[in-house]
């Protein structure tokens, strides 16, 4: 029986969690409201992050915690999803970024990390040549996998092009499902799992 959900876990801790001036303009949600300094949003973020990786943990969920790297400065490092996803199957996924500042977040030492933790890989998907192309596909930001139904339901934007999905998919054997959506204001909804997760 393919599982739908998992139990083992990435996270990254951040080393410059800030706002990004690249996705800004392209996610609605985030916002630079000033009621922090940079150095005040890092502590938090650090707090949150351990937080949650103590209250995941708590419930059973085995968490690899890897460091960022504090330079290059990665404001998103927060968000490793993005950027690579692992699969039951034996597969590993790496994606093209929109935002060159994303683009920094990938590391082959993250990849190895997962690999001696015991994570089986038989081959590795490398979809990040795309960038050249200027077509983007954001891991499990832009596709929602439905694993057991074998199906993949995206929200196009400018960092997910449909046709990169319809490749990957045909790769993998699943259906691609793609929509429109915008948020109250008309702007297209950047990345899938902020509507469907």
């Amino acid at each position: 029986m393919r599982a739908q959900t998992t139990s083992h876990i990435l996270m990254v801790r951040p080393s410059n969690f800030a706002f990004n001036e690249e996705t800004a303009a392209s996610n609605a949600f985030q916002s630079r409201d000033g009621r922090m300094t940079k150095t005040e949003m890092q502590q938090y973020a650090l707090q949150e992050f351990d937080e949650m990786v103590s209250r995941l943990r708590a419930a059973g969920v085995d968490v690899l915690v890897i460091d960022d790297t504090a330079s290059p400065a990665k404001p998103d490092a927060i968000f490793p999803n993005n950027w690579i996803s692992f699969h039951q199957e034996g597969f590993i996924v790496t994606y093209p970024m929109f935002a060159p500042t994303r683009r920094l977040e990938r590391r082959q030492d993250v990849v190895d990390a997962v690999l001696q933790k015991g994570f089986h890989s038989e081959r590795q998907i490398h979809l990040e040549n795309k960038e050249a192309e200027q077509r983007f596909l954001e891991g499990t930001g832009s596709i929602i996998f439905d694993h057991v139904n074998k199906l993949a339901f995206a929200c196009l934007s400018p960092r997910t092009d449909a046709g990169l999905l319809g490749e990957l998919c045909r790769e993998i054997g699943y259906r691609e499902i793609v929509f429109h959506a915008v948020d109250a204001a008309g702007k297209d909804i950047y990345h899938t799992n902020v509507m469907m997760a």
